[in-house]
């Protein structure tokens, strides 16, 4: 991917994030969906669970950075009807260690994998303990 586009979807990104009244900021899956060209929101569960598997398997607590709600949406004549949704932090630090650890949501295997990106991320954790001078920034 270019590095205009990048630049171009995180503004687009970073454009959607809201904030809850106390300053905890989050975007709804729902609005990712359609940022990322997802029709169907059953097809982009499917991405959101991934990630709430990379969450968990990084250390994180999923219900800290995955929250369900729901909302109340128009569907004609003036009825409303309840639909799922989630909300999802906007946590740079759990962002950036699914990064660095080379954990992309979107690009995770099958849930029954999961073991094989655990085996990874220890094998990760080994080699830091071993020769903590290779940590980035170090």
């Amino acid at each position: 991917m270019e590095t205009n586009q990048i630049q171009i979807l995180t503004e687009t990104f970073e454009g959607h994030a809201q904030q809850t009244e106390t300053g905890v900021g989050y975007w709804l899956a729902r609005d990712l969906q359609q940022l990322l060209g997802y029709t169907e929101w059953r097809n982009f569960l499917k991405i959101v669970t991934k990630a709430k598997t990379a969450c968990e398997v990084s250390g994180h607590r999923v219900p800290d950075h995955f929250v369900d709600v729901n909302k109340m949406v128009e569907i004609g004549s003036s009825t409303q009807r309840e639909i799922e949704n989630v909300m999802l932090t906007n946590n740079a630090a759990v962002r950036q260690t699914l990064l660095n650890r080379g954990i992309r949501p979107e690009s995770l295997p099958p849930a029954e994998d999961v073991k094989k990106v655990d085996r990874r991320l220890t094998s990760d954790e080994k080699k830091t303990l071993k020769n903590p001078d290779t940590l980035e920034g170090a």
